[in-house]
């Protein structure tokens, strides 16, 4: 790091270094909450591997004054040079991450001395950064890009006795001892097993539960990418067990995209009656099995509606291939006047403002069931992994606002019937039940979520809190 590097110190300006983990799906997170911080008058500097800078300039905007600062990623066996995200890597390479960000403390230690932040902000990776920042006379917030459900549910002190015998596939169907008393009292065993990832250890390294843990405990403040309104008893619960401020961010509305959506989808989507289109996605970085994407196109047939489904494939794979080997036989013929199965980027948050467009299938990450939720699609959610699996409780559970496609209890198989009869459950005449509460409900979110009041006081009372934190 240079002299470039050195903050000007202007007298009363809060600073904050943003630090997530090399994943984009918790680099956007954190870049929204520096973008609406910034805009309220904080210095922002924003730590990341160097290969991701430019993407990440490009999501911060281009009047941003947002200072993003290169980190240089150590060699690891295994980890291929120049690859610096999940989204350009394989599973058992991502973990490779947290071995090098783990090398990375002497190079972060000189960079945190040099910039001489009030806070930083930091992900579940870097369990060691409170210790090393409180050294330098510097604040940390760890800030948890989940719903507080995850945290209460998986991440909680609570989970783990005082023996530290980690918990067994039947205790984690089941919620913590002192959990509160909500909709979320089981999960399926397909789920619990999935959550068992939270308990094993890569490379030698700490679990990501002792990591998560060990930062929310060691760390002087906690952030939530959530709000009362929507988690007030998770967020009580996650209080209770790391006994310090749990400061609320909101639930991240995201910003109206100013570009139109391209023409070729716009005519497309415009020969369907309003509300009538089905949009299926599920982000970049969630993959079906080849059974899973063929059930699911199949279901969306049996519906008889227009659909537009964008499927993705993991990187370092004939992508047009993949496509013609997992599309079911005559499958492209028979929908060819009123479907499109599309890979790669599209402008999500135009397709689902669509007048055409009236449901979402979906993985259930939060950040698009937000989106959704503002522009009046209804929701069917469809989780693979992780923090997906409590998301879509959340929604359909406690918020009421969409439903789960059923699934098998121990494997998580669900046929093409389970796809129709939950798009048809939400897109039902609205005399009918469930869709008319489920409709009635998400009403209701959207009028709060596109409060701008609202949403703008999260981001001032943050503001306010974390001055309050460092006598500014």
């Amino acid at each position: 790091m240079g002299e470039e590097h050195k903050p000007k110190q202007i007298s009363g300006e809060l600073h904050l270094l943003m630090f997530p983990f090399f994943a984009f799906g918790h680099i956007s997170p954190f870049v929204q909450l520096s973008n609406k911080l910034s805009s309220h008058g904080v210095k922002i500097s924003f730590f990341s591997a160097a290969g991701n800078v430019s993407r990440i300039k490009s999501m911060l905007g281009s009047t941003s004054a947002v200072q993003v600062i290169p980190l240089t990623l150590p060699p690891v066996e295994g980890l291929p040079p120049g690859l610096e995200s999940t989204a350009d890597l394989s599973p058992a390479q991502s973990e490779l991450l947290k071995v090098a960000l783990d090398r990375m403390q002497p190079q972060i230690k000189t960079a945190l001395s040099q910039l001489n932040p009030h806070f930083v902000v930091f992900d579940f990776a870097q369990e060691w950064l409170p210790q090393m920042a409180a050294e330098l006379g510097i604040k940390t917030a760890f800030y948890s890009v989940f719903v507080a459900l995850s945290t209460a549910y998986a991440t909680s002190p609570a989970r783990v006795p005082a023996t530290g015998k980690y918990p067994t596939l039947d205790e984690l169907r089941k919620p913590p001892p002192g959990f509160p008393k909500t909709s979320i009292t089981w999960v399926k065993t397909f789920e619990a097993k999935d959550f068992l990832y939270l308990f094993k250890s890569f490379h030698g390294g700490a679990t990501v539960y002792d990591r998560v843990v060990a930062g929310l405990t060691d760390c002087d403040v906690i952030l939530a990418k959530t709000c009362t309104q929507m988690e007030g008893p998770y967020v009580e619960f996650v209080k209770q067990q790391f006994k310090k401020p749990v400061l609320l961010v909101g639930p991240g509305v995201p910003e109206p995209q100013p570009e139109p959506l391209d023409q070729k989808w716009a005519e497309f989507l415009d020969r369907f009656e309003p509300g009538s289109a089905i949009y299926c996605s599920f982000g970049s970085e969630t993959f079906l099995t080849d059974s899973q994407i063929e059930e699911l196109l199949l279901g969306l047939e049996l519906t008889g509606l227009p659909f537009f489904v964008v499927l993705n494939f993991p990187k370092n794979v004939d992508v047009s291939k993949e496509l013609q080997r997992v599309l079911p036989a005559g499958f492209l013929e028979r929908v060819k006047n009123k479907a499109v199965v599309h890979t790669g980027w599209v402008q999500q948050q135009q397709i689902l403002a669509h007048r055409g467009v009236g449901c979402y299938v979906f993985h259930a990450g939060f950040s698009s069931a937000i989106e959704a939720i503002v522009t009046d699609c209804q929701l069917v959610m469809l989780p693979i992994r992780g923090d997906q699996l409590l998301n879509a409780k959340l929604v359909s559970r406690d918020l009421k606002t969409g439903v789960e496609v059923d699934r098998r209890d121990e494997d998580g198989y669900f046929s093409r019937g389970d796809i129709k009869k939950a798009v048809e459950t939400v897109m039902a005449d609205v005399e009918e039940e469930p869709a008319v509460s489920i409709q009635r409900n998400q009403k209701k979110w959207k009028e709060f979520l596109q409060d701008d009041g609202v949403q703008k006081k999260f981001i001032e009372d943050l503001v306010k809190e974390l001055r309050d934190l460092v006598d500014l």
